[in-house]
């Protein structure tokens, strides 16, 4: 069992408030003086940890993205060895994760919406955007295509388009609707070797 909120050290505390209001209410939405009032911290606690509001910022999306990281990884995982499954168990998760009543779509899209700017943020989103691609690249090497940089690509823009969906359109199907694409997208890739002049003419001729 973990600890209560209440229980938490300082700077977790701090960050467990700021990722339940910046979620799912907004970033600028949330002024500093209430994630300091509901973390149940005092003022100049908060500042030993955290500079400025951007830095909490910050730290809550990179929070965010090793959590996501390491929840699909174990999920891809534990549910199968099978390789063209595990790509598309990827697609399972994120459509689980749609399920949530408090999903708000991708918080990584929402900061970059609010900070343009901000150096230290759009790090943080940058190094989130990296992941996924090598993800897909790791998972795509037993299929023998890992090194289809266009592959990995696709896949991430499969999922991109899913989150929008699943935000945007309320569409509960979004991520099962890329994850169909998918798997025809890996089946003309795989048996043409992954070569994706081959894959092309393969579906064309097909219609």
């Amino acid at each position: 069992m973990g600890m209560k909120a209440g229980t938490l050290p300082v700077r977790e505390r701090l960050l467990a408030t700021a990722d339940t209001l910046f979620y799912a209410e907004g970033i600028h939405s949330v002024g500093i003086d209430r994630v300091i009032a509901e973390s149940r911290v005092a003022k100049s606690s908060m500042y030993v940890h955290f500079r400025t509001k951007e830095d909490l910022v910050e730290a809550y999306l990179r929070g965010r993205s090793d959590r996501w990281r390491t929840h699909v990884a174990q999920e891809v995982e534990a549910r199968t060895q099978d390789p063209l499954a595990r790509v598309l168990t990827v697609f399972d998760v994120f459509h689980e994760a749609f399920q949530d009543p408090g999903f708000r779509g991708c918080p990584f899209t929402n900061a970059a919406a609010e900070y343009p700017h901000h150096e230290g943020i759009r790090a943080a989103i940058a190094d989130d955007r990296a992941w996924l691609p090598a993800l897909f690249t790791r998972l795509l090497e037993p299929l023998g295509v890992g090194e289809d940089s266009a592959l990995a690509g696709a896949l991430v823009q499969l999922c991109d388009g899913a989150i929008a969906g699943a935000h945007l359109d309320r569409s509960a199907t979004s991520a099962m609707t890329a994850r169909a694409t998918a798997e025809l997208l890996l089946a003309a890739r795989v048996r043409n070797g992954g070569d994706p002049e081959a894959a092309a003419s393969a579906g064309a001729g097909s219609g």
